[in-house]
């Protein structure tokens, strides 16, 4: 049987590094190989990379069937769990990988709702059937998973798989490159990868030290902020601590104006006792 090799596939994981490659290819040449590769009716789905190497050396290899996938989603699924158990794949692919499942997870559900939807507004068929002896898919339609779940099934921390859904979305292939290549840490791909793609890129160009000044910079201006309203808050205390003394200046110039008013009105009234003495009769 001819095996058919899709590049959609064999793209869908990341490949592994020279020194892995030579690793898997002095075992092979070793050992032979050992494990089954996967098809899907002629379609390879698990073993690329073995496939090219039993090739290039006239390696023996037998293949098994799975019979469960009815769709590319379930082998991209199928695909995803594999690798999500295997100790060398980096916490950034496995933080992409179980974002990849929620995306179609997600579309699944939607497409269950959609469908609902429709049955509900279509008028019932009289000859329906009852029931329908296909077997289930390969996955259930569940809905889509939650950040915490998400983390746990990849084993990372929630805040690693936010900052691996930033590096996802927002990040120019240039940094995602260095992320994989070891040149900067993911905390520090998901700072860079919230700049404007052209300074990302341009701060890629520039190699390592330049991605992590850009990473430094971006958490230095994320401080600013704070530190401005601290100093604003400090500044508000400051003028309130002077706008009080002010007052209570205020308060003892009136105090003082107000004493000398009374004596004042007490020696006008003195005054006037000793004017009405005087021009009483026999005054």
């Amino acid at each position: 049987m001819d095996i058919v090799v899709l590049e959609e596939l064999k793209a869908y994981i990341d490949p592994l590094t020279s020194d892995e490659y030579e690793a898997l290819e002095r075992s092979l040449l070793a050992e032979g190989c050992r494990d089954a590769l996967v098809l899907w009716g002629d379609i390879l789905v698990d073993g690329h990379n073995r496939y090219g190497i039993c090739r290039k050396h006239d390696i023996a290899f037998s293949t098994v069937q799975n019979t469960r996938f009815q769709s590319m989603e379930d082998v991209h699924l199928w695909m995803i769990e594999q690798h999500l158990g295997r100790r060398s794949v980096s916490d950034y692919q496995r933080g992409v990988l179980a974002l990849r499942k929620r995306e179609i997870l997600a579309r699944r559900l939607q497409a269950q709702r959609d469908a609902e939807r429709a049955d509900a507004a279509a008028p019932a068929a009289p000859d329906a059937a009852a029931g329908s002896d296909d077997p289930p898919p390969w996955d259930e339609v569940a809905a889509p998973v939650s950040r915490a779940e998400l983390a746990r099934e990849a084993k990372l921390s929630s805040q690693h798989v936010v900052m691996i859904e930033r590096i996802h979305t927002q990040a120019a292939p240039e940094v995602v490159e260095a992320l994989k290549a070891g040149a900067i840490s993911i905390s520090a791909a998901a700072a860079v990868a919230s700049l404007p793609v052209e300074e990302q890129r341009s701060a890629a160009q520039g190699g390592k030290a330049e991605l992590k000044q850009a990473a430094r910079r971006v958490r230095e201006a994320k401080k600013r902020p704070r530190a401005g309203a601290a100093d604003g808050q400090a500044n508000d205390g400051a003028e309130a601590a002077l706008d009080s003394k002010a007052l209570q200046r205020r308060v003892a110039q009136l105090e003082q104006e107000n004493a000398q008013l009374r004596g004042q009105v007490e020696t006008l009234q003195a005054q006037l006792v000793r004017m009405r003495s005087q021009a009483a009769p026999g005054g």
